[in-house]
């Protein structure tokens, strides 16, 4: 008979009536806490039927919600496509061999890593504002666009790093037997295969990418969050407005999620459909398989 192994001990009689009354007690504080907001939200006459009105006319909806959508998305766009060759050229010199070129991205990275994106936004709206460099009516843009661009490179950057270190060094070390640089084994082979093992922690970013547009109501970017404060100013129907926002704000971010899952799936019906071949050389059945010779192939097609 095997003896069963866990990570903490096995609660006894006692701890296991002791958690059983601490998640009662937790869910009627919960049940309390959103009755009491239920009763404050009616009295205040939020969960009114005309609060909810204006949502069922065409005109809401092109007036506030839909160009409030265009711009969250539009931000977001541009965001990651520059966000992520930026990631990528980042994550490159990070992994140089050059000691220099090391420490400056290191210290770009961990600088705006470490600066709230809020404040990035405000400090390059309002010196665009003082440079008069572009249009007026654009600076709201560039002010989002680049402090999310600055934080998710940063991120993303490290994303990438920590997915090639986590790489078998075997793949390293036959790029560099078959003649490879450096270089090269990290563009064609670490690389590649990093991104393909990190595809989640990605996707997850992509995600806060769609959620930090909301910071840009701060410096009057018209994107989902401040048009709907424009809508619940004109109709007084704060709570509906915030809960239609944050419904849509879901919806946009489960579509990416569900978009990045179809991915995944794909590469991973691929790479069975091509042999089975992982990361570490191993077939399917387990038993390791000649690692090289993806790489001999990449030679040779080179």
């Amino acid at each position: 008979m095997s003896t069963q192994q866990v990570l903490f001990d096995i609660p006894g009689p006692r701890a296991r009536v002791r958690h059983r009354v601490l998640a009662v007690l937790t869910l009627a504080l919960f049940v309390a806490v959103a009755v009491w907001l239920l009763i404050q939200l009616r009295a205040g006459g939020q969960l009114d039927a005309n609060k909810w009105m204006p949502f069922l006319q065409w005109r809401t909806w092109t007036t506030y919600l839909i160009p409030g959508i265009g711009g969250t998305l539009l931000a977001a766009l541009i965001a990651i496509l520059i966000a992520s060759p930026l990631a990528l050229g980042l994550a490159m010199l990070r992994m140089s061999d050059v000691a220099p070129v090391r420490w400056v991205a290191s210290v770009f990275v961990e600088f705006f890593r470490a600066v709230p994106v809020l404040i990035m936004m405000i400090f390059t709206y309002f010196w665009l504002s003082q440079q008069e460099w572009s249009v007026d009516r654009w600076n709201p843009l560039i002010g989002v666009v680049t402090g999310l661009v600055l934080y998710n490179a940063s991120v993303l950057c490290e994303v990438i790093r920590n997915g090639v270190a986590s790489l078998p060094s075997g793949q390293r070390e036959a790029g560099l037997s078959i003649g490879l640089s450096t270089v090269q084994v990290r563009r064609s082979i670490l690389i590649p295969q990093a991104l393909t093992a990190m595809m989640p922690s990605l996707v997850s970013q992509l995600v806060v990418i769609v959620k930090d547009t909301a910071l840009g109501s701060i410096i009057l970017y018209y994107d989902l969050l401040t048009r709907s404060q424009q809508l619940s100013s004109a109709f007084s129907n704060v709570v509906p407005a915030y809960i239609v926002a944050a419904v849509i704000y879901i919806l946009i971010n489960y579509s990416i999620s569900k978009v990045a899952e179809t991915l995944e799936s794909r590469q991973r019906r691929k790479r069975r459909a091509t042999g089975g071949q992982t990361t570490d050389g191993a077939g399917p059945t387990g038993v390791a398989g000649p690692a090289v010779d993806p790489l001999v192939e990449h030679n040779t097609k080179l």
